[in-house]
């Protein structure tokens, strides 16, 4: 019997008592995935055991080690006295507009904060890589390129395809499957870039605490993982939504409600896309400085990820520079920068 096969049948077991790996196991089942050595039939049937319980820190954690040892990463040297932040989320949830891809930008706009947007493609045909692509982003962009986006737009799309060729042995099976997989989690948890700070959206709310515990022990000094009370992966404008920041080794419960920020709930229907192209129109619009829902939503995520990122002091003070990025044309900056750049 190989390592591989040794190792399968080990967590196989463990998982089919109902309980759940330790993360030197996730982390070896993983590598043993990532190196292609389980097949599709193992595969399938260890994202499937898996997908049976909610997933616990030790096996966020250990699966992510893996996945970071097989990252094809960027080069990219920050200035000091700056922070790298991303905003990817775990899909898998009720779609609205691409708020985190739009948020990305408009952070990038904020003086002091380069973002490396890692994302992908989606099973709705709306995610980061189709909607960026929709507004002339050339995603397929190669390392070099995007490391010249980084430094220049302060803005770069990490697709993740260009990034994780070894999750390429998993893709079979998470076809097979018609539910998110550990893979949703580790996607946001592996940045190509390395940021120093995230905010990060999950699909279901047994997520939050563990995902953030995980990244803490993983390093990560900065952050916040979220779930709104209505099912978004999203911080939004349709429900309060609960978190969890990391500050400096320890985990604090964080509540975010709209109204106490002088902001108006709205309808999950009034932040909505139809399709990519909708989707596309709306981002613009937000950059372009029209005041909507929309813009309110980008805002108030871009005022979570600079306060979970250190920042600023309040979520007032994250939202005054996020609109300001907006209205001194700051943030269309970027997406054309990011545009130009891209395309060589």
């Amino acid at each position: 019997m190989s390592d591989a096969e040794r190792v399968y049948e080990d967590a196989m077991g463990v998982l089919g008592e109902g309980s759940t790996l330790d993360a030197g196991m996730s982390y070896r089942l993983l590598s043993a995935m990532l190196d292609g050595e389980l097949g599709d039939e193992r595969t399938t049937k260890v994202l499937a055991a898996l997908a049976r319980h909610d997933e616990t820190s030790g096996e966020l954690r250990g699966a992510a080690e893996a996945m970071r040892e097989h990252v094809s990463g960027i080069s990219f040297a920050r200035p000091g006295g700056s922070v790298l932040v991303d905003t990817c989320g775990t899909g898998g949830a009720p779609k609205t507009f691409n708020v985190s891809t739009c948020a990305a930008l408009v952070l990038a706009g904020v003086e002091g904060v380069y973002v490396a947007k890692h994302g992908n493609r989606s099973r709705t045909g709306r995610g980061s890589a189709e909607v960026l692509a929709a507004l002339g982003v050339n995603i397929e962009a190669d390392h070099e390129t995007q490391a010249r986006c980084l430094e220049e737009a302060k803005v770069c799309f990490c697709y993740a395809v260009k990034h994780h060729p070894s999750v390429k042995h998993a893709m079979n099976a998470r076809r097979a499957l018609d539910h998110p997989t550990i893979f949703n989690a580790l996607g946001p948890m592996t940045n190509p870039v390395g940021a120093d700070a995230q905010l990060i959206g999950v699909y279901k709310s047994a997520l939050v605490e563990p995902m953030a515990r995980a990244l803490m022990e993983l390093g990560a000094t900065r952050g916040m993982v979220v779930h709104s009370e209505d099912g978004l992966d999203e911080v939004t404008l349709t429900a309060p939504t609960n978190g969890v920041r990391i500050v400096d080794g320890r985990l604090e419960s964080v509540r975010i409600d709209p109204r106490e920020l002088g902001l108006e709930l709205v309808s999950i229907d009034a932040v909505r896309a139809g399709d990519v192209e909708g989707s596309a129109r709306i981002v613009r619009s937000v950059v372009e400085g029209v005041k909507s829902a929309h813009a309110s939503m980008v805002v108030l995520t871009c005022a979570a990820a600079l306060w979970g990122a250190g920042v600023v002091e309040t979520f007032e003070e994250g939202m005054g520079r996020a609109w300001d990025s907006i209205g001194t044309g700051a943030a269309e900056g970027a997406l054309e920068g990011l545009v130009r750049i891209s395309n060589g």
